[in-house]
């Protein structure tokens, strides 16, 4: 499955593909959406009883967690960004078109953790498309198993 040139406008486009590679990776996933402006996350500023944005559009944010090991959980945001989380490591930021490459490279097992001697170190390194990576450092104190098993 190649995720990598997927242009992705939508959050419930992304839920979409994030559920086809579920099914191509036999992973079971669990979705929830929050829709509306008094829902969403980042919109905490919209007042009591606001729903819509500025526009009259609905915006929509949705929560996807895959089952199984690495534990992977995605915050699809409505400002076409994620905050994807492997293994408890919190990567921000992450390009709503990016998402699906970046979930098929985890759990692909091409995402690998480098270690560093000085100053001592790990990050997780998840490559993308493009000869792109995208780059986590990590507390040597948050190694998971399954992060442990990836040291290279």
């Amino acid at each position: 499955m190649d995720p990598s040139s997927e242009h992705l406008p939508t959050t419930e486009a992304a839920v979409t593909a994030l559920r086809a590679l579920a099914v191509h990776h036999a992973r079971e996933i669990e979705v929830t959406h929050d829709i509306g402006a008094d829902q969403t996350s980042r919109r905490s500023a919209a007042g009591v009883g606001v729903v819509t944005d500025p526009d009259g559009s609905l915006p929509h944010e949705a929560h996807v967690t895959f089952g199984g090991t690495p534990r992977v959980d995605v915050r699809l945001y409505p400002e076409d960004d994620a905050l994807v989380t492997v293994e408890g490591v919190e990567c921000h930021d992450i390009p709503r078109d990016d998402v699906p490459a970046f979930v098929c490279s985890v759990l692909e097992g091409l995402a690998h953790v480098t270690a560093r001697s000085f100053p001592p170190g790990y990050r997780l390194v998840v490559p993308l498309p493009g000869d792109r990576a995208h780059k986590e450092y990590l507390p040597g104190v948050l190694l998971s198993p399954w992060l442990s098993s990836r040291i290279r």
